[in-house]
């Protein structure tokens, strides 16, 4: 039982950032994430013993990801998704952008992610976060690698139009 726990504690652990990056993008609150992370790595911890893989990170996330979406269903929370409505978020892509700091930008870009169905949201991060494969994608998700293709190309115009609107909303609250 201790080789199987200091194992898991070898392949696991250092990914515990990755994992609640995840939770935290997907769930939307920094309390919550760690409330998903622990309930994903005790599932982990009990599952151990049927990981044959290569990649701890790719699985854990997985897990992650499948607790997440559990936390999500029996919270049921819908305030803070926000439906697309294409009044709303037509693209603005004439809109001039402001010089801001680091610290700004990284706000925005957190607060569109936030704006985004957690379908989205959790693609987005998969990818272009976390580095997944379009095969891990597909796998992950029980989709065609077509299909995570064409969620990615919309999940990142969502995201631009998403970015837009908060700029546009700081914008206005500048003035």
């Amino acid at each position: 039982m201790e080789e199987k726990q200091s194992r898991f504690e070898e392949l696991c652990l250092p990914h515990l950032d990755a994992a609640y990056n995840l939770a935290r993008l997907l769930v939307g609150r920094y309390e919550d994430a760690q409330d998903v992370v622990q309930e994903a790595y005790v599932r982990a911890l009990k599952g151990f013993k049927g990981f044959r893989g290569d990649s701890a990170r790719a699985w854990l996330l997985a897990i992650v990801r499948n607790a997440a979406y559990s936390w999500l269903k029996k919270h049921a929370k819908q305030s803070y998704l926000v439906p697309f409505d294409p009044a709303i978020h037509a693209s603005t892509n004439g809109t001039p952008l402001y010089e801001s700091s680091h610290e700004e930008r990284v706000q925005q870009l957190d607060e569109a992610l936030n704006r985004l169905p957690v379908e989205t949201r959790e693609i987005l991060v998969l990818r272009e976060i976390e580095g997944w494969s379009y095969k891990q994608l597909a796998s992950t998700l029980n989709v065609p690698s077509g299909t995570v293709m064409s969620r990615l190309s919309r999940a990142r115009q969502r995201l631009q139009q998403e970015l837009a609107v908060v700029r546009q909303k700081e914008l206005k609250h500048a003035l």
